[in-house]
């Protein structure tokens, strides 16, 4: 797991910077985001980890979101681990995931207790499609919020909405398996990051 961020622990030579205070505040912190996240937990996570807490940056959001999505597991799980371990080691991670699954946990046990004598109701059925189209946009905005981010992307800002595009006609339009456009895509876009990288350096050792 990245280890990009200094834990609050061990800050003393370096610039204080927001982070979580406790394995409570952990906890807690992704209890709220759980609890929040209807349909659409990736805009939640963004505004509580980037603009409210600032425990992320919108660069660093992107790099660890994008980790999280081609790990096996649900996306904000991930990122909760990742960012438990980060600042707290184990006992950050699992204090993160119990955050991020016990009240929630709980609640989907009892609507699904309700749901199971209501589930043939018309109107239910209608409301949860309402739902479905509110967490789209959701999902939309963020991403569109996030797109700054890619101008220091060492690809290039070209090169990512490229593959933005591909990836979205691959998957919206064409119905390709996510396993083959993570495969095509994603590696497309690591071997081309990669000789980017590689440029720079060159032209960094050539200054």
């Amino acid at each position: 797991m990245s280890a990009s961020h200094p834990s609050p622990e061990n800050t003393s030579a370096a610039p204080q910077r927001p982070a979580p205070q406790s394995i409570t505040d952990l906890f807690w912190s992704f209890t709220g985001l759980a609890l929040q996240g209807f349909g659409g937990v990736v805009a939640i996570v963004q505004r509580e980890m980037v603009e409210k807490k600032q425990w992320l940056t919108r660069e660093e959001f992107v790099e660890d979101w994008a980790v999280a999505q081609i790990l096996p597991g649900p996306n904000v799980v991930n990122l909760s681990l990742m960012i438990g371990d980060r600042y707290f080691g184990m006992r950050g991670a699992l204090a993160a995931l119990a955050g991020m699954l016990t009240f929630p946990l709980l609640i989907v046990l009892t609507l699904a207790v309700i749901f199971a004598g209501i589930s043939d109701n018309g109107g239910v059925a209608g409301a949860l499609r309402g739902m479905g189209a509110v967490a789209a946009g959701l999902i939309a905005a963020t991403g569109l919020k996030l797109a700054g981010a890619l101008q220091k992307n060492v690809m290039g800002m070209l090169a990512c909405w490229l593959l933005a595009a591909l990836t979205f006609i691959a998957i919206a339009i064409l119905r390709v398996p996510l396993a083959w456009v993570l495969l095509c895509f994603g590696g497309a876009a690591c071997v081309w990051a990669y000789r980017q990288l590689g440029r720079h350096r060159v032209m960094g050792v050539d200054s």
